[in-house]
């Protein structure tokens, strides 16, 4: 029967195809199998020794690998693994000697590296008491990166003119049946982008999010997977922010920057005005192994002058983009 679903998934290319096999928990051990110990205890000894009696196995045998067991799978994935290895670096390097500058983006993108140049063009904004919202500065960054990382991709869970988080560039299209773009339309459904957004980057897609920063709370599950699988997926999230008006108390933050915060291995900023967005942005374009959480606010903030911050770091000699230093009291 597995057989037959398993041809039924390869057969359909147009659909997901959901396979259920009903299966018994600890299968084989007469004393545990089909209730609730055998899932939340490991066997004992005696059990351990009972179940391997039913599997004609050798019940003194402990972490037991036949030989013949070991030979089959170098003769089966081991084989094939070498086999398919060297049929794609060969491959590879014929790509490289027809199509250079492609295959030096695809080296890139697969090692997590940057182009020479990828912070050439970074804004820089003047001093101004009028200053810039954080998701317009953010936006504008985001723009000026993602024309020099190819690879990039994302888009929104909410409505593109909130959080201003679509590639606006020219030449960049939307996801689509028909076409293959790099403005992703998630829907209404945060959860749903952030597990998309993970499988992404296990394709070494550089992918980023967007909603808002109180419905990170639907995305938690996804967002403390990534920080497990070492995956460095861009969640942005805008409203970051008590004051959001006509919105009303639902979709007020209070305890969302803290419990961003409290998930081991996720990096968390919370830039202030335009020029510690792209600093921000800066740290991490760089980042390899961990998932980023950005929030930005919603009304504009006065931009500050770059570079004009004092502390230790500046009295150590330390200036420019190296002495930013992200804040935290936005309200």
């Amino acid at each position: 029967m597995l057989d037959r679903a398993f041809g039924t998934f390869k057969s359909t290319p147009d659909r997901p195809t959901l396979i259920i096999v009903d299966s018994h928990i600890a299968y084989g051990a007469p004393n545990k199998q089909d209730t609730s110990a055998a899932h939340g205890s490991p066997l004992v000894e005696e059990e351990v020794r009972l179940t391997k009696r039913n599997y004609r196995w050798p019940e003194d045998a402990e972490f037991l690998v036949p030989d013949a067991v070991l030979q089959n799978f170098r003769d089966g994935i081991g084989k094939r693994d070498s086999e398919l290895t060297s049929a794609w670096i060969e491959r590879f390097a014929e790509y490289q000697l027809q199509y250079p500058q492609l295959a030096d983006q695809l080296y890139r993108m697969q090692h997590r590296l940057l182009s020479e140049d990828w912070e050439d063009s970074l804004p820089s904004f003047p001093a101004d008491p009028k200053g810039l919202s954080g998701r317009d500065a953010s936006g504008k960054v985001l723009n000026v990166l993602s024309q020099k990382v190819p690879w990039r991709a994302g888009g929104l869970a909410d409505l593109s003119p909130s959080t201003k988080r679509l590639l606006t560039f020219e030449g960049v299209e939307d996801y689509t049946p028909q076409e293959h773009g790099r403005n992703i339309h998630f829907g209404v459904r945060e959860h749903a982008m952030g597990a998309i957004l993970n499988g992404l980057s296990l394709s070494k897609v550089r992918p980023f999010g967007s909603g808002f920063l109180i419905f990170s709370d639907y995305a938690r599950p996804a967002i403390r997977l990534s920080a497990l699988m070492e995956l460095p997926v861009i969640h942005i999230f805008t409203h970051d922010s008590i004051g959001v008006g006509e919105d009303g108390p639902t979709h007020e933050p209070v305890e969302q920057l803290a419990s961003l915060r409290a998930i081991a291995g996720l990096i968390t900023f919370r830039p202030a005005d335009a020029n510690e967005e792209v600093e921000a942005w800066r740290a991490i374009m760089k980042v390899q192994r961990e998932p980023v959480a950005r929030t930005c606010w919603p009304p504009p903030r006065p931009n500050c002058r770059r570079g004009g911050y004092t502390g230790p770091l500046a009295s150590e000699g330390v200036t420019g983009h190296q002495a930013t230093y992200l804040r935290t009291s936005v309200l």
